[in-house]
């Protein structure tokens, strides 16, 4: 039996593609051959969207209740880190709002939309489904629920990473349990994973809302419910040093990686009859992406469908190499949230809209292109 063969019997999602669907980017079920031209769109992507963010960085600096124009932006950037030596020509208010409370905003943005966006690409390899997500598999929800269990009770054993390190236990068992529930009978669907996430994450957000009914403090309460439908408000310098020391170990560990996960996308059988032990690699990436995602929530609440609609638009533009998907995914990630910050302070101010319900009403509509686009497929595989 050839080893093509042999990767059709275990951990197939779907039958095995005909030449045209195999070549799609935006499902990893099988290894997607990159179309002429892809690997000298890398580095174009990478310089385009390494522009869009240094723009993307500069509007969110600039544009609020108080418009300070990009050249002054990048003046009292350049003054703070001591680039600039001259008598500064701006007001010491403008100064406060760039430096002390947007740039910590912009910077936790662009860090959890990076660091969703990378943990999405990763999740659809490791589990082979392209609907594959943080958010729509419940991990979101099972870190939320170690950070409101620890803001509920009070309880620091960690001192100040008591919070990421609840969130990381919640959003690991989290996974563990949806990816045991999903492969239940020996196969995993999209309709199964995805069934399985929603239902555990239903289960988790009743025990969150039963905790936060049941808090003490009625204001805490409300300021968690805030806090669980996505915000990157209220982050402070002291604080951020979390998240961005999670992103650069994530990227840097799934970039290493970017081969085994590659072979991960031919089927298990193959993977390992290339040299890999799928099951320790796999219980390894589980750990590393339940760290990332749950020190994001901890930091930024659940922001969800970063990590679905990204890793599908690049690999549109870069193919399916993970060497490629990881850090283009990780740009575009961080300059979609970036501007989905900016409009949530400035579409409706002077109140602003939690960055997770803009990030819902773009993310809904593709998943359900998505699913309608995989059911469209099945379709035509069963008439063949």
């Amino acid at each position: 039996m050839t080893a093509s063969a042999r990767t059709g019997q275990e951990g197939r999602l779907a039958p095995p593609a005909s030449p045209a669907s195999a070549s799609s980017p935006a499902s990893p079920a099988v290894p997607p051959r990159d179309r002429p031209g892809r690997g000298a769109a890398f580095p174009l992507a990478l310089l385009l969207l390494g522009a869009l963010l240094i723009v993307s960085v500069t509007a969110g600096l600039g544009i609020g209740s108080v418009h300070v124009p990009p050249g002054e932006v990048w003046g009292i950037v350049s003054h703070a880190l001591g680039a600039d030596s001259t008598e500064p020509g701006w007001t010491r208010a403008r100064e406060t709002i760039v430096l002390d409370v947007r740039a910590p905003r912009v910077l936790l943005g662009a860090v959890t939309g990076a660091g969703l966006a990378v943990v999405g690409a990763a999740m659809q390899a490791l589990v082979r489904n392209p609907l594959a997500e943080p958010y729509l598999l419940g991990v979101s929800s099972g870190a939320s629920l170690g950070a409101v269990a620890v803001i509920v009770s009070g309880v620091t054993l960690f001192g100040a990473v008591s919070l990421s390190a609840s969130a990381f236990t919640g959003a690991l068992l989290t996974l563990l349990l949806v990816y045991t529930t999903a492969r239940a009978g020996g196969r995993i669907t999209s309709i199964r994973l995805v069934l399985s996430g929603v239902a555990v994450a239903a289960v988790l957000t009743a025990v969150m809302d039963l905790l936060l009914l049941t808090a003490d403090r009625g204001n805490q309460a409300r300021e968690v419910l805030a806090w669980t439908l996505g915000g990157l408000g209220g982050v402070q310098w002291g604080t951020l040093w979390l998240p961005a020391a999670a992103l650069v170990v994530g990227v840097g560990v799934l970039l290493l990686q970017a081969r085994s996960l590659n072979l991960l996308l031919a089927g298990e059988e193959a993977a390992t009859t290339m040299g890999l032990d799928v099951a320790r690699f796999r219980a390894r990436m589980f750990v590393l992406l339940s760290l990332v995602t749950g020190v994001l929530v901890a930091a930024a609440g659940p922001i969800g469908f970063v990590g679905l609609m990204l890793p599908h638009i690049v690999r549109l533009f870069v193919g399916g190499d993970h060497r490629r998907v990881l850090p283009t995914a990780a740009l575009a990630g961080a300059v979609f949230l970036v501007w989905a910050d900016i409009a949530a302070r400035t579409l409706a101010a002077p109140m602003e809209i939690p960055v997770g319900v803009l990030t819902a009403l773009c993310g809904g509509p593709f998943f359900l292109w998505m699913m309608r686009r995989d059911a469209r497929r099945n379709d035509d595989r069963g008439a063949v």
